[in-house]
């Protein structure tokens, strides 16, 4: 098999599953975290004054994954930018909006959600390890893709592709949505987004803290917590028993 055609059926493999797989990444990132609360001399920021505040550091680019992704899937019509895992899925090319500036803003806001975990570690190798992981995962899961808007959209996606970066923005290029910002699309869709952070913050909090025998829990993360997880109920319920976030562009 031709490696162009090899790197196409890993992506689609990989595109399929990419829900679970990086779980696992994330397990180690959390075993690191806990054994330097069991043994703070392996932590360079345990202890520290600015332990917290690193802490929110951290919450933070997690945050701007979360803004990047609530800002892409809202512009977009439907059928694009979904959370398909069976195949790839596109009615239309997206080219307006934060897609006139980059190729891939549902994957670049995904690498910052993730980053604020792995930077939670504070282990250097760790970050660098999860970045390059990054990388070689979501490269074949872009190249899938690219292949199938190449083959449906033709010398539309060459032009767009030719202008606009796949990963790293380039703002100077920005053209305005061709779309209105749809909160129903962005809250329908990514109401899991504020969820997983959180709980993935709040369980690392409460647990080292638990090997320390310490009940001083961040209130910040542990409210942002329980208001996502209240959130996301609401939105379930709502999404199932009213039209209320019914799509209808």
């Amino acid at each position: 098999m031709a490696l162009q055609e090899e790197f196409e059926k890993q992506g689609l493999w990989l595109f399929r599953y990419r829900g679970i797989l990086p779980i696992g990444i994330v397990g180690i990132g959390a075993v690191l975290y806990l054994l330097q609360k069991v043994d703070p001399e392996q932590g360079i920021l345990e202890q520290a004054p600015y332990e917290k505040y690193y802490e929110y550091f951290c919450l933070f680019i997690s945050f701007i994954g979360l803004v990047i992704r609530a800002y892409t899937v809202g512009f977009t019509p439907r059928n694009t930018s979904g959370r398909n895992y069976k195949e790839q899925v596109a009615d239309t090319l997206n080219t307006t909006g934060i897609y006139s500036v980059v190729r891939h803003p549902l994957y670049l806001g995904n690498f910052f959600m993730w980053l604020g975990p792995a930077l939670l570690t504070a282990n250097i190798w760790f970050i660098i390890a999860f970045s390059f992981f990054y990388w070689i995962y979501y490269e074949r899961i872009m190249f899938a893709e690219e292949q199938y808007l190449r083959r449906k959209f033709g010398e539309q996606y060459t032009e767009w592709a030719s202008r606009v970066p796949a990963f790293i923005p380039s703002f100077g290029k920005f053209v305005r949505p061709s779309l209105f910002y749809s909160w129903r699309k962005m809250l329908r869709n990514e109401k899991n987004g504020l969820l997983n952070v959180f709980l993935i913050f709040a369980l690392l909090d409460i647990s080292g803290k638990m090997l320390q025998k310490n009940s001083q829990y961040n209130p910040v993360i542990l409210y942002g917590c329980i208001f996502s997880i209240v959130a996301y109920i609401v939105l379930k319920v709502l999404a199932k028993t009213t039209k209320m976030l019914d799509l209808f562009q």
